[in-house]
């Protein structure tokens, strides 16, 4: 009975991963100088692009921290394998207004600030000071 249940859930796997409209698939692989990294390939409605390959939080440059803080960055540590390129990398340090209080932040900034700020916030509380990172986008095949 296991061994039916094992199938089933590899075929429900499949037809996630694989089915129609918005679903992320996993792209090719693509060698860059410090090693492979793999992104995901998302499917978008304009039918002249077809789908986008998307590959998140590729290190550009050595975290200035320690040793290398207030110094020009160095080359990024190359990786071994195949590296998932499908999370943004953290975003540098930094103090956005507190909008907790609807009502003191209104008193501060426009409404169209506070409802930017509430989708965006969200992206902004993983900080890290190793915030040099890339996310690349590219329709089709351009990337390859």
């Amino acid at each position: 009975m296991s061994l039916v249940w094992y199938i089933v859930a590899i075929g429900l796997i499949a037809i996630t991963v694989c089915g129609q409209g918005n679903r992320r698939v996993m792209s090719r692989t693509v060698a860059t100088k410090y090693g492979i990294i793999r992104g995901v390939s998302v499917r978008v409605t304009n039918p002249k692009v077809g789908s986008v390959e998307i590959f998140k939080g590729i290190p550009y440059a050595m975290p200035p921290i320690g040793q290398m803080r207030f110094k020009p960055p160095g080359n990024p540590t190359a990786w071994r394998g195949v590296r998932m390129a499908d999370r943004f990398g953290p975003v540098c340090p930094q103090r956005y207004p507190d909008i907790r209080n609807e009502t003191e932040a209104l008193l501060r900034m426009p409404a169209v600030r506070l409802n930017y700020l509430r989708k965006f916030v969200p992206f902004l509380r993983n900080q890290s000071e190793d915030c040099l990172h890339l996310n690349v986008y590219c329709p089709g095949n351009i990337c390859y």
